[in-house]
């Protein structure tokens, strides 16, 4: 079955005038010749995304898209008109975004975190900006200290909202956080605890005696960039300690600490030397 808003791999069946018809077995669509590729023989495979195009007909591309079906992605608005919005979505013909399903009104230009489905009653592939709908949290697939991949919703006062392997709503908290992140961007993150109402919160390091690696291991790099020296102890202020390290004090304060055990390094009252 060919399926629309995913790649599919193809057999092609024949050569026309306007480009190569590809098979599944079942059903055929056209490659149009601008996708064509230079060397190919009938019977060849091919991998290519499908879609609707203009006239709602299913159709075939070697153009790669900026999100697939059932999933999310960081898009840009192209134009608005009485009916919704229309993204660009790296297809010829943008993405629909009706407006019922826009969280707030969209504008040209700007980008947005949306949800690509198809829409039932139409067949057609739309966005939707409304994502918490597309999440559930009722039935979790994860579990505590499980690495996972993130998507960053939208920041709060409380937190950022975080979307978990594009299945689960969760919640990073702002004090653990020392990058500079926006909507729509991926990293990887933790699982820190599920509690019994389903809200997740995710951490963006590792939890526990893993966590001390890394920090333990970074201090010990800038020590050695920094000619063996650092201006940073306990008594160091925490926004001091996050602006040359990106850590929080607790964090920095049990990385040293494992360093100083190893006999790595020094703790004075000018800072931290290493040892060598």
């Amino acid at each position: 079955m060919i399926e629309i808003g995913k790649y599919n791999t193809l057999k092609i069946d024949r050569d026309t005038k306007v480009g190569l018809f590809l098979t599944d077995g079942n059903a055929d669509i056209l490659l149009p010749n601008k996708y064509v590729p230079e060397e190919y023989e009938i019977g060849d495979e091919i991998a290519v995304f499908v879609y609707l195009d203009h006239e709602e007909r299913p159709i075939a591309t070697t153009l790669e898209p900026y999100i697939f079906l059932n999933e999310f992605a960081l898009l840009r608005v192209n134009y608005t008109n009485k009916f919704g919005a229309f993204m660009n979505w790296g297809m010829e013909k943008d993405l629909f975004v009706p407006f019922k399903e826009q969280a707030r009104p969209m504008e040209q230009g700007k980008r947005y975190l949306v949800y690509m489905y198809i829409d039932e009653k139409t067949g057609r592939l739309v966005a939707s900006s409304k994502t918490n709908q597309f999440l559930d949290n009722k039935v979790i697939t994860v579990e505590k200290g499980e690495e996972v991949d993130l998507i960053i919703s939208h920041i709060t006062e409380v937190g950022i909202n975080v979307i978990i392997n594009e299945k689960h709503k969760g919640l990073l908290y702002k004090n653990e956080v020392y990058d500079d992140l926006r909507t729509g961007d991926r990293i990887i993150g933790y699982i820190k605890n599920i509690r019994p109402d389903g809200k997740i919160d995710v951490s963006a390091t590792k939890l526990g005696f893993e966590k001390l690696e890394p920090s333990s291991q970074y201090i010990l790099d800038e020590l050695k960039a920094s000619r063996g020296f650092l201006r940073l102890n306990d008594d160091s202020h925490p926004e001091d300690i996050k602006t040359v390290l990106k850590m929080s004090k607790k964090t920095f304060k049990k990385a040293i600490g494992v360093l100083y055990k190893q006999k790595l390094i020094e703790i004075k009252e000018d800072g931290i030397h290493l040892l060598k």
